[in-house]
């Protein structure tokens, strides 16, 4: 990328990539309702004026993979409502202890029955007990190991207590009622729960409330005593404040933690020191303003876009396009070349090579600030997590990283509610720098209009402008050689694919060295076959050179030709689906279209859509597909690209090979990712089921799908623990006569034994969906997606609406 906002386009070698000139201006139509977020059609280069900016200003946060996040409002958690078992469980140990202690204040226990009673029962009742006897006016009473049984009283009070929290409710009490409130509000119900609690321990310091303290300073001065033996320690002010001050901290610090009084006190205290003017702090600017820009210095750059988009002059293709540009010139550490281009050109800066700002008709719903496009909304069923109910199913690069096989009959809509939608966000994203895309269109049914690619490569059209680099721009012989096998014989064997690679590599190293080029594939046919007069006239060539190692090779292909399980046979014969007369002037024949190398997907963002012959060839389609899948996985692992990069077949039937599948799972370190469309999984090898499932991250099954492939689905899904209920039914046999005499009348009356339930609860194991769900449980209109997104986090398979 220059300072001056322009992006080179040429291709890795002398031949440019072609730069088309932009759409031609078309007359602005009025939006329409789904076409974007508050966004108009910009056709062309021309951008509508749009007033408000409430599409950029929107929040959009953070979700679960596939949820649509514009206007997404995060679902607020249900309160938590305590079971009528907890507060019983809270209550009765607590009426417990109550009535035990009572039993011990009242002198009814074993041990205060015994021979220290020092009064008459009257003075009994009324004179306090043994462990803490009242003293009566003018009578002092004598209380021998009165000390060790107010220990003994404290030391209960505590075992008394510890049971009462342990086998009560207590725990959930306190989260429900304190934990789980803000501050300031949870630190004052501590502090008044500290209050009651420091009352019922010291209660002469409240004398409104005037009940008896609970054994715990008493018990501490008493075991001093014992231990001690000395009262001189007791008359001490000293001791005994000190005495009342840890006991004050025991009983305040467990409040202390339960209210969070230290972090809330940290945050208070961080947030006045924090700054003077704090009251004054201007709050979060919106994204139309360019915080990003404001904060990293480029005032005058954000004030100009700012302005831009105010105006209307700025769609989402252009704020993305600046937001991406100031990331790379952030990495790159240049923002003086960021502020000169953006006040030169404004909202037009980095613009595509093609001179487009937007693609002249959307059919979908588009989120280009949150890379998404909208496919339809996640249905509210029993076994969908509360995050999708209600929420928009939308797709983008996150989790197409991880590559997504679409499953379904003709007619089920993969290409109208997936395929297009996911190529025209693609192609939108291309626009803004961020992405590459390659899309292979069926026969007779192209993807998206002539004018939202860059590159139109038709296969077998006289008019094509664009031709198909069979070997992908490619120096190498041995890489050039493994291409082209992958799409020849990918389908067969893997020892005949390994066969078919060496065997073109003998024959396209000794052409290269001689012709400077790779054969042409009439040229690579011959050589296949064995025509003598080509493999002379090579070999000669090889000869005069004096490039004894290449003649070697050639010499070797020479030899195994005609043998028993040759495999240039076999090559020759798949190339003739190609060497036809329609396809004379493609794969580098010598037409008039353009050479195009898939490789240049790799360095630009370009827009590129291939179009297979029409019917009569569905055997040359297929090999076409499988040429431009295997150099798409041979070129996006090259370079470390900033870009994404995707390859959408809207057909990959007979595509899939052992080789693509294991490359396609190393595409989610290489920031690139394939779209696979079948209808029907046995267009794919049966050896191959498993590893394909295992190797995309993104499945989904449309309505209409068999059982046989709902079973793939199935089984890749696995299972999930559920509770079941189960409630069986008993007669109650009676022995009494009466109780028979009753249930005989009961019958009689109702009509029915008397029975009584038996309630079974149990965890089971069950499929997530089964195959006989997927097959006739998903209704028209609807699929089961699941996904997986770069970062490795998983989205159940849930059922999809893709009529919203």
């Amino acid at each position: 990328m220059n300072s001056d906002g322009t992006q080179d386009a040429r291709g890795t070698h002398a031949d440019p990539v072609p730069r088309p000139a932009g759409p031609p201006d078309v007359p602005t139509t009025p939006p329409r309702p789904g076409h974007a977020p508050g966004v108009p059609p910009v056709p062309g280069r021309a951008p509508r004026p749009s007033s408000t900016a409430e599409w950029l200003d929107a929040d959009r946060p953070a979700a679960r993979p596939g949820i649509w996040r514009y206007g997404y409002q995060l679902p607020k958690p249900a309160p938590e409502r305590l079971a009528p078992v907890t507060v019983a469980g809270m209550l009765v140990p607590l009426a417990l202890a109550a009535l035990v202690w009572s039993l011990w204040q009242r002198g009814i226990t074993s041990y205060q029955m015994a021979p220290l009673r020092l009064f008459t029962p009257e003075e009994w009742w009324w004179g306090g007990t043994v462990a803490s006897p009242r003293v009566f006016e003018g009578r002092e009473v004598p209380a021998p190991g009165a000390e060790a049984l107010v220990v003994y009283e404290g030391v209960s009070f505590a075992v008394l207590a510890v049971a009462v929290a342990v086998l009560g409710s207590w725990r959930a009490i306190v989260r429900h009622y304190v934990v789980r409130r803000p501050q300031p509000a949870r630190a004052l119900v501590a502090a008044v729960l500290a209050l009651v609690a420091l009352s019922f321990v010291f209660p002469e310091a409240f004398p409104v409330v005037g009940w008896s303290p609970v054994p715990v300073v008493d018990p501490l001065l008493s075991l001093t005593v014992l231990i001690t033996d000395s009262y001189d320690l007791m008359a001490s002010s000293f001791y005994t404040n000190t005495l009342y001050t840890v006991v004050t901290l025991l009983v305040v610090w467990p409040f202390a933690r339960l209210g969070g009084w230290l972090p809330y006190a940290k945050e208070l205290l961080a947030a006045r020191g924090g700054s003077a003017a704090a009251g004054t702090a201007v709050p979060e600017r919106p994204r139309s303003q360019w915080p990003g820009l404001r904060d990293a210095g480029q005032h005058e750059a954000a004030d100009l876009l700012t302005a831009e988009v105010a105006g209307g002059r700025m769609n989402d293709v252009d704020c993305t396009r600046v937001e991406h540009a100031f990331a790379v010139a952030r990495r790159g550490g240049a923002p003086a070349d960021f502020r000169d281009t953006v006040l030169r050109e404004a909202g037009a800066a980095w613009t595509h090579p093609s001179g487009a700002r937007d693609l002249p008709r959307r059919r979908a719903r588009h989120d280009l600030l949150a890379e998404q496009v909208r496919i339809g909304g996640w249905a509210a069923a029993e076994r969908a997590p509360g995050a999708y109910h209600g929420a928009g199913a939308a797709l983008g690069p996150d989790v197409l990283g991880t590559s997504l096989l679409a499953v379904g009959p003709s007619g089920s809509g993969k290409t109208r509610t997936l395929v297009e939608p996911v190529t025209e966000s693609l192609a939108l994203q291309a626009l803004t720098g961020r992405c590459a895309v390659v899309a292979v269109s069926a026969a007779g049914s192209p993807l998206g209009a002539d004018d939202a690619f860059d590159v139109i490569v038709r296969i077998g059209d006289p008019s094509s402008v664009h031709d198909l680099d069979p070997y992908a721009e490619s120096d190498d012989p041995d890489e050039a050689a493994a291409i082209l096998a992958e799409a020849l014989a990918g389908d067969l064997d893997t020892a005949g694919a390994r066969g078919a690679a060496t065997t073109l590599a003998q024959l396209l190293g000794p052409f290269r060295a001689v012709h400077g080029r790779f054969p042409t594939l009439p040229e690579l046919r011959e050589l296949l076959e064995g025509e003598e007069g080509a493999l002379t006239a090579l070999r000669e060539a090889l000869s005069a050179r004096g490039d004894d190692v290449m003649r070697r090779e050639l010499d070797a292909r020479a030899r195994q030709t005609g043998t028993p399980g040759d495999p240039g046979r076999t090559l020759a014969d798949r190339l003739a689906l190609l060497n036809r007369p329609v396809f004379a002037d493609f794969f580098g024949g010598g037409g008039p279209g353009r050479p195009f190398s898939l490789r240049a997907v790799a360095h630009h963002p370009l827009r590129v859509r291939i179009d297979l012959p029409e019917r009569g060839h569905e055997e040359a389609g297929r090999l076409i597909t499988r040429l431009v899948l295997a150099q798409f996985l041979a070129v996006v692992r090259e370079s470390r690209r900033a870009h994404f990069a995707c390859l959408v077949l809207d057909d990959a039937t007979g595509t899939v090979t052992a080789e693509s599948v294991r490359r396609i799972q190393r595409l989610r370190s290489q920031n690139a990712g394939v779209l696979l469309a079948l209808r029907t999984v046995a267009d794919v090898p049966e050896a191959l089921h498993g590893p394909l499932y295992g190797a995309v991250g993104c499945r989904m099954a449309f309505s209409g799908v068999t059982t046989w492939d709902g079973n793939r689905f199935a089984q890749t899904w696995g299972t999930e623990w559920v509770e079941t209920t189960e409630v069986a039914k008993h007669t109650v046999f009676a022995d009494q006569p009466m109780t028979r005499a009753l249930h005989a009348l009961r019958k009689l009356v109702t009509g029915r034994a008397v029975t009584t339930d038996a309630v079974t609860v149990r965890q089971v194991e069950r499929e997530r969906w089964s195959a006989s769900e997927l097959a006739h449980s998903v209704p028209a209109g609807h699929a089961v997606l699941s996904l997986t997104d770069v970062k490795g986090e998983h989205a159940p398979p849930l059922l999809v609406d893709l009529r919203e």
